[in-house]
């Protein structure tokens, strides 16, 4: 069987670039940090949320990343439970703030088929009734099913159905800072 082929098409510096990028821009789009939240759908997305809520206390000191980033467990709220792809749920944290009247900007890695997306806005209505609900990703790939986009997007990636896009970050997965990156893989699941 033939080892899957991988091409990085980010580097650690350029996630770090991107996450700068969408933070300036939340707060452009915003007008400021007041009543925002920042909501990381786990895996890769609670870490990347954690990372642009220190940005968005670099950029502006009204934001107080420990009272309002928190993370958003989706597991119960996916379409594909009876498909056997068994997930371990993960604890929804929300921020000390709430979601109630705020402005939440909900961060995930990939955006594919939106899916995942639409089981976040099924998880976050059980919770609150924001104000408003904006995305933020690292990575826009396409491919939507659904009619979901993104309001910030670190990059856009056009790939085949074919191809897989892995994220890997030092906070979930086994790399060091330095090594992380954004790869497109094809051929086989390993």
């Amino acid at each position: 069987m033939n080892a899957p082929e991988t091409s990085q098409v980010m580097s650690a510096p350029d996630v770090e670039r991107a996450l700068t990028r969408i933070a300036h821009e939340i707060v452009e789009s915003h007008r400021g940090v007041e009543d925002l939240v920042l909501l990381g759908i786990p895996r890769r997305g609670a870490p990347l949320a954690r990372r642009l809520g220190d940005r968005l206390a670099h950029i502006d000191s009204a934001f107080d990343a420990a009272r309002s980033v928190g993370s958003l467990d989706i597991t119960m709220y996916r379409d594909d439970l009876r498909s056997g792809h068994a997930r371990t749920p993960e604890p929804t944290l929300l921020p000390e703030t709430g979601v109630d009247g705020a402005t939440v900007v909900l961060v995930d890695d990939v955006l594919y088929s939106g899916r995942t997306v639409r089981a976040a806005l099924d998880a976050l209505s059980a919770l609150g009734r924001p104000r408003a609900v904006r995305l933020a990703v690292l990575v826009d790939r396409g491919h939507r099913e659904l009619p979901i986009r993104a309001d910030h997007v670190g990059k856009n990636l056009p790939t085949s159905r074919e191809e897989r896009v892995s994220v890997r970050l030092a906070d979930v997965d086994d790399v060091a800072p330095e090594d992380e990156a954004v790869l497109i893989v094809r051929g086989p699941r390993s």
